[in-house]
């Protein structure tokens, strides 16, 4: 791979690469110091202004001196706004690593910055291969390297050195063929208003709700899938579950709120989407909050969201034979039995037939009128 000898210049008219510079350290400083770079990645704690400086004046240089990576400052209206790096491994493959100065999160000035490097790696260093690394949980960093066309091609387990730890790694690829896009849809959970309910995202205060809900015999006999005894976390790896599936495209889970005081009445997801097909729908409600009508609202908020959002022509639901609240949810929002499948449910005791439930887009619409 042709070594470049010194920092390029690069710039979008919005943002702008360049070599670290002295008057960068109190900047780094700061990034180095902030609670999400002490918690995502192996920036030394303590971290000393004499760190930052020492990284911005002598490190920088080295590395670009002997090959071994490509650092450059991310800038924004003439302030430092970050760093990006492309990591030599030989071979045309480089390893790429990023981290925004806090000011600049949510601006979109790195991936504004990614571009530019990953363009430059491929077009100028001849890079053919960049592989983006985060650990396990590091969401921003994954959101990010999806925006610029990576996917996760894998999990490699205890591999990523963690602060003297071994952890678990999201690892992605991307080559210098490949589109700069999203490689699939990223669903997010924007709110949705229902009569007495609020679809939301799951924040980390609704946990111990979930622990709740979850740890009720009744909504634990029927997904027999569940942990038990339920416990925070649990809870919490539930959340990290539905995250990956909404990052994945798989689909998308809602908190399901009381609009008033914001508390969590239960849940409801959407799963196994088809794009421009099908999708399937599913729910649980706190025991507290039964009998109010709930799940029903939810549903019909969630099936609408489907036809009209993601342009499914069938919403589908299932529900164990004896289930006969579910059932009567699936039936009151106006879902059609189509059919029973002899075993096909994991329940708490084995296996129960499934009632097989659907809407086609056509039945929805009239049913709106």
């Amino acid at each position: 791979m042709p070594r470049p000898q010194s920092p390029p210049v690069l710039t979008d008219g919005t943002v702008t690469l360049r070599a670290l510079r002295a008057s960068d350290a109190p900047a780094l400083q700061e990034q180095a110091v902030d609670p999400e770079m002490v918690r995502w990645t192996n920036v030394p704690v303590p971290h000393t202004e004499a760190m930052a400086e020492l990284f911005c004046t002598t490190r920088a240089e080295q590395v670009w001196t002997d090959g071994s990576e490509w650092i450059l400052a991310l800038e924004v209206d003439g302030r430092y706004a970050g760093n990006l790096a492309l990591r030599d491994e030989g071979h045309g493959v480089a390893e790429v690593a990023f981290a925004a100065h806090p000011s600049a999160r949510g601006s979109g000035a790195m991936e504004r910055g990614l571009r530019l490097l990953l363009a430059w790696g491929f077009e100028e260093a001849s890079i053919q291969t960049v592989v983006w690394r985060a650990t396990v949980g590091n969401w921003a960093s994954r959101r990010l390297a999806w925006k610029v066309g990576f996917g996760v091609d894998g999990v490699l387990r205890a591999s990523h050195v963690f602060r003297g730890e071994l952890v678990d790694a999201w690892v992605g690829t991307l080559t210098a063929t490949d589109p700069r896009r999203p490689r699939r849809p990223w669903l997010l959970p924007g709110t949705l208003d229902g009569d007495g309910v609020r679809l939301r995202a799951y924040r980390d205060d609704d946990v111990p709700r979930i622990v709740e809900a979850c740890s009720d015999p009744r909504t634990a006999g029927w997904l027999g899938r569940m942990p038990a005894p339920y416990t925070e976390r649990d809870a919490c790896d539930y959340l990290q579950v539905i995250t990956a599936q909404q990052a994945e495209g798989r689909g998308c889970t809602w908190a399901v709120a009381d609009p008033r005081d914001d508390r969590l009445l239960g849940s409801a997801t959407l799963f196994d989407w088809e794009p421009d097909v099908e999708c399937e729908i599913g729910w649980w409600v706190h025991p507290a909050e039964r009998g109010r009508g709930v799940a029903t609202e939810a549903a019909r908020r969630l099936a609408s969201y489907a036809f009209d959002e993601l342009r499914v022509t069938r919403v589908r639901a299932v529900a164990a034979t004896g289930n006969a609240a579910s059932r009567h949810v699936c039936e009151s929002v106006g879902m059609r039995h189509t059919g029973t499948e002899r075993t096909a449910v994991e329940v708490r005791d084995g296996r129960a037939d499934a009632a097989l439930y659907d809407v086609l887009i056509e039945e929805w619409r009239s049913l709106r009128r």
